[in-house]
């Protein structure tokens, strides 16, 4: 109760500087639990000892995480098919996102594990921070120091915390860059909108609903039913892994990866029983959003400065070859994948890269304040096809360390970035090839007109 009472402090303190101070808070939209975090952080007993937070800090981005993966199985789409104007939007996601995962893992182990002495696992904490973020950090850290690699979670939650500021420093930059040239398809004739920059809606009748009722009140709350569902969904996977390993002790399941197994078993029971608009989904998102807070918060609190220390220059390293790798993939890439309205996909793009869809979106308003490009239809659309490449990393990553197919991982992820890029450039999906030029970042000249 005190670890979640001082975080929750720390949590309202971040929303408070976020509204009232521009310098700083408002001017990068630092979210409140990253400021939380860092405060943590400052205040805890790895630096000033002001807050006397528990020996159990690095413990609660597990069960946190699980919660997290657990309402994604209700909440997520898993229908449709991927339609022509998101197919792009795929190939692009995609190759960044393999591309990342499979150039760093492949740099941990044939450069900074020879010239720094760094563990296998190492290369592969850029992309866990960086496109994976916090949720990330938190399931591959915690899967990793469950079998030995201590470090692990600090490293990762440092790497997200280095993603996002990166992210959004970035993308002002990007923002800026594409207004002035007028390469956005809608030039915003005011600033950033008052809500996104202070992160608190004044106005009461545009303040969005986070959910719908299921049931009657009387019955049980609505909240508390969406609740139950992820608790149990979560208590059902511990018990599963708890069986497993009993039975077979080198067995080890993260306890994420189980609870969106067992959630999607429970979301296909209950549409077979004809209950599948029992639950909410927008509900079970907010319940998810209010676990991923916590979870940035006690995550970033909870690094272990001597973790960082020890590997500082190599980290160093990594971040700044992490940060030109997804600038290179800003500056060419969403041009050549989208043509026109290339801007405000690639600085969506680049915001998940670095940090995380949620920043991505805050990038997006920027440029596109009223989301007419229609990037994030096309990236929701899309997502039906990356969804499974990014969870199926998340639970592949940590076993491959285990078992030694790291090295793997690293030359499949590359072989399939590359095998899907050449799909898209060769496959007719690109834009005219002179299309492209006239709007790259890279070449001078106006955008071209809408057909």
């Amino acid at each position: 109760m005190v670890d979640v009472g001082l975080i929750s402090i720390l949590l309202v303190i971040g929303n408070v500087l976020r509204h009232r101070i521009k310098f700083v808070f408002q001017d990068l939209l630092l979210p409140a639990p990253v400021t939380a975090g860092l405060l943590g952080l400052l205040l805890g007993p790895n630096v000033l000892g002001i807050f006397k937070f528990s020996d159990s800090m690095g413990d609660y981005t597990t069960i946190l995480i699980a919660v997290v993966f657990a309402s994604m199985a209700y909440s997520m789409d898993v229908g449709g098919n991927m339609r022509k104007g998101a197919r792009n939007m795929w190939a692009y996601s995609t190759v960044m996102f393999l591309g990342q995962w499979g150039l760093f893992i492949l740099l941990g182990l044939y450069f900074f594990r020879p010239v720094f002495d760094t563990p296998d696992w190492f290369g592969m904490m850029l992309p866990v921070g960086f496109t994976g973020g916090f949720g990330t950090a938190a399931a591959v850290g915690g899967a990793l120091e469950d079998i030995g690699a201590s470090e692990a979670s600090s490293l990762g939650f440092t790497s997200a915390t280095v993603g996002t500021l990166a992210a959004i420093v970035g993308g002002i930059i990007a923002a800026n860059w594409a207004i002035r040239r007028g390469k956005v398809a809608e030039v915003p004739s005011e600033g950033l909108p008052d809500d996104l920059r202070k992160g608190y809606i004044s106005k009461v009748e545009e303040r969005p609903s986070v959910g719908k009722a299921t049931t009657n009140p009387s019955s049980i709350e609505p909240i508390t039913l969406h609740l139950g569902f992820i608790v149990l969904t979560v208590v059902i996977a511990y018990g599963i892994i708890n069986l497993v390993s009993n039975t077979w002790e080198q067995v080890s399941i993260p306890l994420f990866a189980m609870s969106i197994v067992v959630g999607l078993i429970i979301r296909a029971i209950m549409n077979t029983i004809g209950a599948k608009d029992y639950l909410d989904r927008e509900t079970t998102s907010s319940v998810s959003g209010a676990a991923t807070d916590y979870l940035i918060a006690f995550g970033i609190a909870a690094i272990a400065p001597s973790a960082i220390a020890a590997y500082w220059v190599p980290l160093s390293i990594m971040f700044v070859l992490g940060t030109i790798f997804c600038v290179f993939f800003l500056l060419w890439f969403p041009a050549e994948f989208f043509g026109e309205n290339w801007i405000e996909r690639g600085l969506f793009g680049w915001g998940w890269a670095t940090a995380a869809v949620a920043t991505g979106i805050a990038l997006l308003k920027i440029v596109d304040p009223k989301l007419k490009s229609g990037t994030l239809s096309e990236y929701g659309m899309a997502y039906v096809g990356f969804g499974p490449f990014e969870i199926g990393m998340t639970v592949i990553a940590p076993i491959a360390v285990v078992y030694g197919f790291t090295a793997g991982l690293g030359w499949v992820s590359v072989v399939l970035a590359i095998g899907i890029y050449l799909l898209a450039k060769f496959g007719g999906w690109m834009p005219p090839r002179g299309t492209v030029f006239a709007q790259g970042i890279g070449h001078v000249g106006e955008r071209a007109p809408k057909s």
